[in-house]
């Protein structure tokens, strides 16, 4: 993909997690990039082109994140990956905080959002069943999606401008301990 369109790409994501999902149309997108309409249909030619290239670039930056936990000689344990969750490595550069409510809320009207998440989470859910097999666990998936369930939940209320935003170390902390108590090796 060309660089220009991973910028407007970069560019559809602030607009969807400063504005909220349904700011993001071709015009508004146009706009934001500081270029024409007729221009952005030059690189993508309908909303489901661009949706589809949004997509696939979300995409590609949490599997490339992902893959850092996987292409080791060791698997993670439990801890690095609740550790990476909770910095969110893959997201930094993609507003995760603002962004992922949106996607969340999108995923309901738009079928290439919803198998967008589900894909990502599937990735969450094995990455943390695996390491929950290692440490014992007796009811690997249950816990993971139990632990994504928190560790994703932070988001909510934690997340940039939140209420709570200044809780996060505090939170953190707590998570820490919670699975440091429940699994050790923390």
């Amino acid at each position: 993909m060309s660089e220009r369109k991973n910028e407007i790409l970069q560019t559809a994501i602030e607009l969807v997690a400063d504005e909220g999902y349904a700011s993001l149309t071709m015009r508004a997108l146009a706009r934001a990039s500081g270029i024409k309409l007729g221009t952005l249909q030059f690189h993508f030619r309908t909303y489901e082109d661009m949706l589809r290239a949004l997509v696939d670039y979300i995409s590609t930056a949490y599997h490339c994140s992902f893959e850092s936990l996987r292409n080791r000689d060791e698997p993670p344990e439990l801890s690095e990956i609740v550790l990476f969750v909770l910095e969110d490595r893959a997201g930094n550069a993609l507003y995760s905080d603002r962004l992922w409510p949106q996607l969340w809320a999108m995923q309901q009207v738009e079928p290439l959002i919803s198998d967008l998440v589900e894909d990502l989470y599937g990735y969450y859910v094995e990455i943390f069943e695996n390491a929950l097999e290692r440490a014992g666990s007796r009811a690997p998936h249950a816990e993971a999606l139990a632990l994504i369930s928190l560790l994703e939940g932070s988001t909510i209320f934690m997340g940039g401008g939140r209420r709570w935003a200044s809780d996060a170390p505090a939170v953190r902390a707590a998570v820490l301990e919670f699975v440091d108590n429940k699994y050790g090796g923390l």
